[in-house]
């Protein structure tokens, strides 16, 4: 089995107990940004699986998107990266 050389770790550890591996990540080629697979950017950047630079690049995000679903996550949970909740959350 071959495994390919990554610069940071391959898994990391989540405050839950549960482990995530860059194969959780979505891919790189996704269009179709669920609340799912925001929260599991959000999640590999704040526990250091995938620096943010990395991320932004892989995804083709704007530093200020990615921003923004880390503060949803921050102040609301999950929840509030949901499109259809988008008004409920939104900051004034």
């Amino acid at each position: 089995m071959y495994l390919k050389k990554v610069d940071g770790p391959r898994a990391v550890r989540l405050p839950d107990g549960s482990f995530m591996t860059r194969a959780d990540l979505p891919p790189a080629d996704t269009r179709r940004w669920v609340a799912s697979r925001k929260a599991a950017v959000v999640r590999a950047v704040k526990y250091g699986l995938l620096p943010m630079g990395e991320a932004l690049d892989m995804y083709a995000l704007s530093e200020e998107e990615f921003c923004q679903w880390q503060q949803a996550v921050e102040a609301h949970g999950e929840a509030a990266l949901k499109a259809t909740a988008l008004q409920r959350y939104r900051q004034p």
